[in-house]
């Protein structure tokens, strides 16, 4: 495939990149949500400001920085940061060395699985090793794709 046509809707490869990054990247998006979520449901605010647009007549809340469920969804949410945007920086990458479809596809797909399978593991407490298989199947998804990279991008 030419230069021209490897960032292409043409490109299967391209697209099944951009579907499944767009895919992780709004799951991590979602993550604010349940934070929000958390936060109004259980009136646990870390801002002053927060606090007092929530207030009730009557009942002042005040800032609470370290609630349980809060600060689980926040890690989760992290994790996501420092792991889905490697996965898209790298991906990026791997796209325009022309992988084959069917490798660029397993590698998209298994990533794509393990994280929302890691967000479903870490949300719900499930008992490890399930949330620590799931982050190394998405971190050895991304090492794969950059060790595919370096063999392409020769001196």
């Amino acid at each position: 495939m030419s230069d021209k046509t490897v960032l292409s809707l043409d490109n299967p490869v391209f697209t099944s990149f951009l579907f499944y990054s767009t895919l992780v990247i709004l799951k991590m998006m979602s993550m604010s949500l349940f934070t929000v979520f958390h936060r109004m449901t259980k009136n646990v605010f870390a801002n002053e400001e927060d606090c007092q647009f929530a207030s009730k007549p009557g009942k002042k809340l005040q800032p609470v920085v370290n609630n349980a469920n809060v600060e689980r969804v926040r890690r989760c949410h992290l994790n996501d940061l420092e792991n889905i945007t490697a996965f898209v920086l790298i991906g990026l990458l791997y796209t325009l060395t022309g992988p084959d479809v069917q490798m660029a596809l397993l590698h998209f797909r298994i990533f794509a699985g393990c994280r929302i399978a890691h967000t479903f593991f870490y949300l719900f407490a499930i008992p490890q090793p399930t949330r620590a298989l799931a982050f190394l199947g998405g971190f050895i998804v991304t090492i794969s794709m950059a060790v595919n990279i370096f063999k392409v991008a020769t001196f």
